[in-house]
This record gives C-alpha cells, structure tokens and sequence, in this order.
C-alpha cells in the first residue's frame, strides 16, 4: 500500500496546498480532484517523487500533507508532531504476462513468497503447478518485477510475504525498500505494470486498479481462509470488515492475510499525514475540506474503480481526530 509519493496542489481562490500522495490511491484521487474542481473550482495537481521521500518532506514541512500506504508509528507521529487518517481502502494483486487471461493463474502466499525471493526460478515448478491443473504454463525462467523507489506498496506486499513465509523477512526485508535477490526495478506502479506488460514471462505486484484499467491478467489467491478468490471491493471490503481502527495510533492498522472466507489477503488503507500545528493554516483547512467533501460524496467514484470507501463509522472517527490540527492559536481548523 504506501507507494510513490506526489506532490499535490489544492488550488483555490486564494490557496496552494502541496501535497506528497502515494501512488496507490493515486487513481480515486484523480478521479476525485476531477469531481472536486468540477463541483468546487478548486483544481488538484501531481507530480510522482516517491515515498519514502515524500514522507521525509511531510515531516520537514516541505509540503502540507503526505500520503502513505506504509502507516507511521506512535512513536514516529509523536516524534514529528503529525496527524494520521485513512483516506480509502485497495488491494495489491500480481499481474503476470504468461498468456494467461485475468484471474486464471491461483497462487498461494508461501508459493508467491518462495518466486519473490528467487526460490522458484520456472514457471513450470511444481508448486505453481499443483496450484493450477489443466493451465498451460511455460517452461521457462520466471522474471520478477519490483519497485526500484521508496514504496507503501512494497511495505505492504513484503509485509504479506513476511506473514506467510517467515523466511521471507530475513532473505528479502519487510519494508518499503527491500534487498530483492532477483528481477528487475520499476519506478512505481505504473513502472511496474509497463515492464511486466513488455516482459514476457514476468510478474509484478500493483495496486489492483493499474491491472484493470490497463487490462493486465491478474492472479487469484489462496488466502488466509484457504479460499480462493480474486480482486475486487467485495473482496478487499471482507479484508476491512470488522477492522478495529482505533486499536492503533493514527489507525495505522494492517489489512493483509485477514481469515474471512471471502478476504483479499493483500489489503491496505492508504493514509494521510498533516501536521497538528501546520504553518498555514488556511492551506491545510482547505486540503481537510477536500477529503470530507471525498467522505461525502467520493464513494460511487471509489467503487467505480474497486477501491473500497471507509465506513462510515471510520469516518466519523477521522473527522473526531482533526480536532487535533489547530491554528496559531490552538483552535481546530475543522470544527
């Protein structure tokens, strides 16, 4: 989930507001700012600098707001004074480029750990194959695709990795950026999808709404339950059904290898981080109105695109939790 970051502008009559977003939610908030400026005339622009990066601006005060994937911890958000809340829920899918149509490849978590850290080298193994009786699968050498930037997408796919093959963790990493022991880079993901879409024989990991809109053939996973299911918001909704946000600090909680019989396993939020005590208070006023007009009225747009929208009863926790990001003079910007 946490993936590059962007740097994002508000603009309205009189307000400028940057903004580090991460790639995840990077489709639902275009379609958002899309829908914002058409209701409102104030405008969003974004240009991709990566995570990791994006976070160190959020916390020098470059920029207003940053966007993760990868949630800060307690001791991170005290530390640098900042405010966190979810924004929207996705899911990270494979997508591979062996001829197969979306959905018809099953692979399992461990089997899916063992091809990232270059235990299975072909596609013909018999792991995968035990996987998928009556699929045609080549016999040829697997090229894997990561993200070469600072990604919440990277965090929360180790993260997953690291849950079902505890060797993974020490081989590879748990984190936005890892030792990847094969395979190639891509910058972010749609530098992930690109390469898996011109390598024959590859797989990658993207947020779920890049393999669809660019029509690649993503995989069906054997998830926590041991039912095998496929990507979509009924399916990342299962994942967050029940989740109890409050049960850590800037609701920084995790989504993967949940046990409901329906459940994505690789399901995260993405996140927002602004300061309790921001420079400009107006600019950060403003970016606060644009995500509660998105809690209000974002949803039919967010399902659109398979994104799953909080509920509301998140919602309304999130809006308690601005209380936190106050003026000059110690008053909430959002009463």
């Amino acid at each position: 989930m946490l993936s590059i970051l962007r740097r994002v502008a508000l603009i309205g009559a009189a307000s400028l507001v940057p903004l580090a977003a991460a790639t995840f939610p990077a489709p639902i908030y275009a379609k958002w700012a899309e829908d914002y400026h058409a209701e409102t005339g104030h405008q969003m622009n974004y240009q991709a600098i990566g995570s990791g990066g994006g976070i160190k601006q959020i916390k020098v005060r470059t920029v207003d707001f940053g966007a993760t994937d990868d949630p800060l911890n307690a001791r991170q958000l005290e530390r640098g004074g900042l405010v966190q809340f979810p924004a929207i829920i996705g899911g990270v899918v494979l997508v591979v480029n062996i001829g197969t149509q979306p959905g018809e490849l099953v692979l399992s978590g461990p089997v899916v750990a063992a091809i990232f850290k270059g235990d299975i080298q072909k596609w013909n193994d018999e792991r995968i194959a035990g996987l998928n009786p009556g699929v045609s699968l080549p016999d040829a050498p697997i090229t894997v695709v990561y993200r070469s930037d600072s990604s919440g997408t990277t965090a929360v796919f180790t993260g997953y990795c690291s849950a079902v093959d505890p060797a993974f963790e020490k081989a590879v990493g748990d984190g936005k950026t890892v030792n990847w022991p094969t395979g190639i880079g891509g910058k972010g993901n749609a530098g992930v999808a690109a390469n898996v879409t011109k390598l024959k024989n590859s797989i990658g990991y993207v947020e779920y709404a890049y393999a669809k809109q660019n029509q690649m053939a993503h995989v069906a996973m054997v998830n926590a339950a041991g039912k095998t299911v496929q990507p979509s918001a009924e399916s990342f909704a299962a994942a967050a059904d029940g989740a109890d946000w409050t049960s850590e600090p800037g609701f920084g909680i995790s989504l993967n290898n949940q046990g409901a019989d329906g459940a994505w396993p690789i399901t995260a939020a993405s996140f927002i981080l602004v300061h309790e005590k921001p420079e400009d208070a107006a600019r950060v006023a403003e970016a606060l109105r644009f995500f509660s007009w998105a809690f209000d009225a974002g949803d039919k747009a967010a399902l659109a695109l398979d994104y799953v929208p909080l509920p509301d009863s998140t919602v309304s926790q999130v809006r308690d939790s601005w209380k936190r990001v106050v003026d000059a003079d110690g008053k909430p910007l959002i009463p």
